[in-house]
């Protein structure tokens, strides 16, 4: 027989037996569904940090903070050894002089409490000069609403856009000139006290959309980095933002040899491009995990696939003794019952791809901005992240052929069987 008859005579193989090929079909869909969702959210989840670090993370800039022991960096960053260095506004002085560096900008960041419109939450003050601020991070320091002084009097506030809009929907809680009132524990009285700040709000930032390492946020609060000096009673800075001369991957790599050379190591730089690097490192090991687990599924239905196809093999005894009384070859009993197997797979996996997509898109959209399970939360300050799943060419073609492989592989022994028949014993079976 002719590739294209075997091919013929599979299909209405299938036709003959729909239910039970439809089930076989099933298991094969819901196998390659539960690979494709997954990888598709958090291909998607990727892209979204990836672009939100881009836009809050200059690359030409380093992050210098508190503790030598290298990954992320140290202090705020949950660094290195506990030496008890600290990092102080005026070591800029040493950073400025170093080769390669343009400009480097003390940061004061503080937990408190912020009350805006009534409603209370937990935002991150920062202390930082508003016109080196502005020079690092021009693109993203921008004012929407009102100013941003870069010669700034104490009690000039600038907010990020989430700070007063907390939904991103035009329900304002404060507009340019309103208050916000910030909360401070008096940690020296006793018993301690809290001290409220009523501050009017100078500018209002655009909308960022980046998480903000080390730059601006949407759910940052800045003052100037000498208000910040006289209310948080210190002259320790929690980091240091160093705007580089160049973004070349060597200006960056002799910076920070300069900048931990000069703090004797007591210092851990971060980059962005190491940030980026470590980001795609831990989503390519996350992506394995989740193909691993979801492939057992597909391995569960492989092996239902071959159950059904022994069960087939039983009942098509006649006429598998039919076909060989006719002149078929095992050969060709063989490549039917393949035929057939790729037939399932192909299906399976073409409707399980569509199948994964959705539901990616699905999930997508349930915990959007939170979703259904944070609509009622006043406190969500960052909201939800915005995750467009992404379906890639390598899981589309690779879960296509996993779903067409699993099926061919757990057919194998069936079709083999099929194909030894002797023709008469065919024939006398009942």
């Amino acid at each position: 027989m002719k590739a294209r008859d075997i091919l013929s005579y599979s299909f209405s193989a299938i036709r003959l037996r729909k239910l039970r090929a439809g089930l076989t079909t099933l298991g094969v869909v819901i196998g390659i569904a539960a690979i494709v969702a997954p990888l598709s959210i958090s291909q998607g989840l990727q892209v979204t940090i990836t672009s939100q670090l881009e836009r809050g993370f200059a690359t030409d800039t380093l992050i210098v903070t508190p503790g030598g022991g290298g990954g992320l960096g140290g202090g705020s960053f949950g660094g290195g050894g506990d030496s008890g260095f600290k990092l102080f506004v005026n070591d800029t002085q040493t950073i400025n002089s170093l080769p390669n560096v343009d400009m480097s900008i003390a940061v004061i960041a503080r937990e408190v409490n912020v009350t805006v419109g009534g409603v209370n939450r937990l935002v991150t003050v920062e202390g930082v000069d508003f016109s080196q601020y502005d020079y690092v991070y021009g693109d993203t320091f921008v004012a929407e609403r009102g100013a941003i002084p870069l010669n700034p009097m104490n009690e000039t506030v600038v907010v990020g856009k989430r700070i007063v809009d907390p939904r991103l929907n035009g329900t304002m809680l404060a507009d340019v000139n309103g208050s916000i009132n910030i909360l401070l524990v008096n940690a020296t009285a006793r018993p301690p006290t809290i001290i409220t700040l009523e501050r009017n709000v100078t500018a209002i930032l655009k909308q960022i959309g980046s998480f903000g390492v080390g730059g601006p946020s949407d759910s940052g609060v800045y003052i100037p980095i000498k208000e910040a000096q006289t209310l948080f009673s210190t002259d320790e800075c929690d980091m240091i933002i160093v705007k580089l001369k160049s973004s070349d991957q060597a200006v960056i790599d002799n910076a920070t040899a300069a900048i931990k050379d000069a703090f004797t190591g007591e210092v851990s730089v971060i980059s962005a491009t190491a940030v980026l690097s470590i980001i795609s490192s831990i989503f390519s090991v996350i992506e394995l995990f989740l193909g691993g687990i979801a492939a057992i599924s597909l391995v569960v239905a492989g092996v239902g696939i071959m159950n059904i196809m022994i069960v087939s093999l039983m009942e098509r005894t006649r006429e598998i003794g039919i076909l060989k009384a006719l002149g078929a070859r095992g050969q060709t009993v063989l490549l039917i019952f393949l035929f057939e197997a790729v037939i399932i797979g192909f299906m399976g996996g073409a409707i399980g791809v569509g199948l994964g997509w959705v539901l990616a898109n699905v999930v997508a959209v349930v915990f959007r901005g939170g979703g259904v399970f944070m609509r009622n939360q006043t406190n969500a300050g960052t909201g939800g992240l915005a995750i467009t799943p992404v379906l890639t060419l390598p899981v589309f073609f690779g879960a296509l052929a996993f779903g067409v492989g699993v099926s061919v592989i757990f057919a194998l022994y069936p079709a083999w069987r099929a194909s030894k028949l002797k023709p008469v014993e065919a024939l006398r079976y009942e």
